[in-house]
């Protein structure tokens, strides 16, 4: 079982480094830590007094691991879902925010339980998981990173500047989707024929 260092370690290895993309609603971004963040959690790492781009630019690994591990781990209580939800949920919620635990509830409705789709992860959610995983927790993996490629789909059919982030130039997968099927099964993985259909209607 990976510690959760270890899985933002690959989650920061996984975002890459500073970009500032206008069709990304993100903003600057450093190791998969936004503008935003930065400035919601008054982090100044230049030290002058302004939380801006500049500061994005200047953040480590090692800053990004701890502000992932603090406030996309330990704050929204991902530990207390079951192990082979940990690492996807976890990874779901950087890119995300609370849509990660949103796409889990929906999921686990439509599997029969009694959860309310409220972003967070309290008792009624947790343990709706953990009957879930004591069923089969592969399916339940499996389902949950379907779901996360489903959503992907669903952010580029209604925005088409968000296209590009799941469809390559070259017409194969984009960071998105290779980024939601790292925690499918292979067998679940999109053919490219299969990928080519779901979004031939963007053009």
């Amino acid at each position: 079982m990976q510690s959760v260092q270890e899985i933002a370690t690959e989650i920061v290895a996984r975002e890459g480094g500073f970009v500032n993309d206008p069709d990304d609603p993100g903003g600057a971004t450093k190791y998969g830590v936004t503008i935003g963040t930065l400035q919601r959690l008054g982090l100044d790492a230049t030290g002058d007094g302004n939380v801006d781009a500049r500061d994005v630019k200047a953040l480590s690994r090692a800053q990004a691991v701890d502000i992932f591990i603090r406030h996309y781990f330990d704050a929204p209580r991902i530990a207390s879902l079951p192990v082979c939800l940990q690492a996807t949920v976890f990874d779901m919620y950087v890119n995300a925010g609370i849509n990660a635990v949103r796409i889990l509830q929906r999921l686990l409705r439509e599997m029969g339980y009694a959860v309310t789709v409220d972003g967070v992860i309290g008792p009624q959610t947790a343990s709706a998981a953990e009957q879930a995983a004591l069923v089969d927790p592969d399916a339940l993996r499996d389902a949950y990173g379907i779901a996360r490629r489903n959503y992907y789909f669903r952010l580029a059919d209604q925005r088409p500047a968000s296209r590009k982030f799941a469809r390559a130039r070259d017409g194969t997968k984009g960071g998105w989707i290779r980024r939601a099927e790292e925690f499918i099964s292979a067998q679940y993985h999109l053919s490219r024929q299969a990928f080519q259909q779901r979004t031939a209607a963007w053009g």
